[in-house]
């Protein structure tokens, strides 16, 4: 009697371990498939790289920070080729050359915020990201009476929140998905190549206002875009401002 009740009892003990072994593996498997369904329905903020669209148009850029030796010359290559651009200005910069400012707007082109003092956002807490618009979207305004809706990062630092900030804020955030890299000054062909090149319809290529050879490779690149049927608009009348979605490379894609 004695020895079947070890038995049972033991045979009891091993069927409970064996449940809560069971219970551990359903429970597990449940978290890591909720981790897992976390994982894909997270959605990272993404700034406008570029947009697609069936016309053959493209913007080009110029970020304005340090110095101002050509700005007014390649207002005049712009106007020369009849082509509108963006510009995106620093504060520190508007505070040096108010009119500048002045001028790029009342020639037409976009007047875009860059920060006030270049630095890298995501190292910012929210309202110091809010003071960094702000700033510099205050003293835009005052120059030329409209608020700038183009918000490019500095280095191109982004990240969730500093995009949710800027939305928040009622900025787009722009980056581009072709760069001149005309900042390492390694000459005007190279410069060339690589924009006209790397170009497609949406595209948003970089410059920068005071690069050493911007005056001798922007009417090349110019007049082969126009050449090759590129309409060159402004980064304001190529994105979508509404109904719209981001891919994951950043291409901004209309709604149906």
């Amino acid at each position: 009697m004695n020895r079947k009740y070890n038995k049972n009892h033991m045979i009891f003990r091993i069927l409970i371990v064996i449940f809560l072994v069971i219970i551990s593996i359903i429970y597990t498997g449940i978290k890591s498939n909720i981790q897992i369904a976390q994982v894909f329905s997270y959605k990272k903020e993404l700034p406008i790289y570029s947009v697609e669209t069936e016309e053959k148009k493209l913007a080009i850029s110029f970020d304005a920070a340090w110095g101002d030796d050509y700005t007014l010359e390649i207002l005049d290559i712009l106007d020369k080729y009849n082509v509108k651009s963006t510009f995106f200005l620093v504060g520190f910069w508007v505070d040096k050359y108010p009119e500048h400012v002045k001028e790029i707007y009342n020639r037409g082109h976009d007047v875009g915020n860059h920060s006030t003092n270049h630095p890298y956002m995501t190292k910012l807490s929210d309202d110091e990201i809010e003071k960094e618009l702000n700033i510099t979207g205050d003293k835009i305004e005052k120059l030329i009476k409209e608020k700038p809706i183009l918000f490019r990062p500095p280095f191109g630092d982004y990240n969730d929140r500093v995009i949710n900030v800027c939305k928040d804020n009622g900025y787009y955030v722009i980056q581009w998905d072709v760069d001149s890299l005309d900042w390492k000054e390694m000459g005007v062909q190279p410069v060339v190549d690589r924009v006209t090149r790397n170009v497609r319809n949406g595209s948003i290529v970089l410059f920068h206002n005071n690069a050493k050879y911007v005056l001798e490779y922007l009417p090349i690149i110019i007049e082969r875009l126009q050449r090759e049927g590129y309409e060159i608009v402004p980064i304001s009348q190529l994105i979508y401002k509404e109904n719209f979605y981001m891919d994951n490379t950043g291409r901004q894609i209309k709604k149906e």
